[in-house]
């Protein structure tokens, strides 16, 4: 298919991005209060720019900062479109993290999560962190080409007859035949986020960004569903390797929107008619490297004409392919009821909420606890409010499809005594 020719941007003077740090424990999902952060750019990390420090909920303020014009990022083979900053993350009882190559674009907001280790379990073991180049932006190998629908083995050895959304994949950081590469626990959510943020920028127009979204859980998914290094002797789900998948990048940070887009889609995969398996789509960048499938930046172009996202999608993947929804959710106490609870509502889902809100707070003061009493008054608005405010949802008050999610995420998270990995 023939690539869109794409429109150059003028270039403008040197713009702002945004960043907010979160620090927790990495152990029960504990916010670290008082943490300190020093920020500096990469290239020069003894001179301090900024020092913030985290609240109750682990938090802290939101910076600018600077970042290149934001042509960079909206033109192929443009200058680095990012800057690259240092974060040296202190906090009492923790042991020092330190994030070098934190990415800033402009006009979007960066999120950096930081997980320190309490220093009694590990002494003198200073975290260092350093974030490597996008893949839009540095030299990586292009993709081995697949088949987009795998060939399943009649004799039972595929685990998942039906589309599950999991709760972690083990991600092999580097290469498959690699044995001495680690293997990460990754929540499937923060897997896909941390790919996006890899795989394209923040900057781009939305549909574009969702197409690559749908593009990336769909390809993750066939790998879950079809057990496709399980059943090759390996002990994992996927690799960082953009050879044989798609790139995950250890402790970077991630982008605002991006983190907002997947909470609301997380649970989609793309389809083809009487195909039961997730459709293994192929995509690359489109400039350096073509291939059979989406082209990233092809996708931006198209977004910039005011395509939709499954318009894109099926511009690449051709008009059969369609959005789907996987069935179940794992790791959830249970299911979105379908309809969202706001105040009026009750019975034993607004009593599910409240009693699993309240759980969080023992962890996050700053969300006031409320009467379990299954009706969703002001205080469960407020209540959901605040949590909708610290963990990057619209604060509407309503607990809506996100939401429900976001809120079974963070209560699995506080209530287990570790989290794997």
């Amino acid at each position: 298919m023939e690539e869109p020719i794409l429109k150059s941007t003028q270039t403008e003077d040197t713009a702002q991005g945004s960043l907010q740090v979160n620090v927790t424990a990495n152990i029960g999902l504990i916010p670290i209060q008082n943490a300190n952060i020093t920020i500096s750019y990469t290239g020069d990390p003894n001179d301090t720019i900024e020092t913030l420090t985290t609240d109750s909920s682990g938090q802290t303020d939101t910076v600018s900062l600077d970042a290149p014009p934001l042509a960079y990022s909206l033109t192929p083979n443009s200058p680095m479109p990012y800057s690259e900053y240092t974060l040296n993350v202190t906090a009492p009882g923790y042991e020092p993290v330190t994030v070098s190559g934190v990415e800033v674009l402009p006009d979007v907001t960066a999120l950096q999560n930081i997980r320190m280790v309490p220093t009694e379990l590990e002494q003198g073991s200073d975290e260092r962190i350093a974030i490597p180049d996008h893949t839009l932006y540095g030299d990586y190998p292009p993709k081995i080409p697949e088949d987009e629908i795998k060939p399943i083995d009649e004799s039972g050895e595929i685990v998942l007859s039906r589309v599950v959304i999991p709760e972690y994949i083990v991600v092999h950081d580097g290469v498959p035949a690699d044995s001495s590469a680690p293997n990460y626990y990754v929540r499937y959510t923060d897997y896909i986020k941390n790919v996006v943020s890899s795989e394209i920028y923040a900057t781009w127009p939305e549909s574009a960004i969702y197409a690559n979204t749908l593009a990336i859980m769909s390809f993750t998914l066939n790998r879950v569903y079809t057990e496709w290094y399980r059943n090759k002797g390996y002990n994992f789900t996927i690799t960082s390797s953009t050879a044989y998948d798609q790139k995950w990048v250890f402790g970077r940070n991630i982008y605002s929107n991006i983190d907002r887009l997947v909470d609301n889609i997380f649970a989609n995969y793309l389809s083809r008619p009487g195909v039961r398996q997730p459709i293994f789509t192929s995509y690359c960048d489109g400039r350096n490297v073509t291939c059979n499938g989406l082209s990233q930046w092809g996708s931006k172009y198209l977004g910039d004409e005011g395509y939709t996202p499954i318009e894109i999608i099926r511009y690449y993947y051709g008009s059969d392919m369609y959005i789907n929804t996987a069935t179940a959710v794992s790791g959830v106490p249970s299911s979105w009821p379908g309809y969202n609870l706001n105040i009026g509502a009750s019975g034993d889902k607004v009593l599910q909420i409240q009693q699993q809100l309240n759980r969080i707070a023992q962890n996050y003061p700053a969300i006031p606890k409320v009467a379990e009493d299954g009706l969703y008054g002001p205080q469960t608005a407020e209540s959901v409010r605040i949590f909708q405010g610290i963990f990057n949802l619209p604060q509407s008050g309503i607990v809506d499809y996100p939401t429900w999610y976001k809120i079974s995420e963070i209560y699995v998270g506080v209530s287990r005594i570790s989290e794997p990995g």
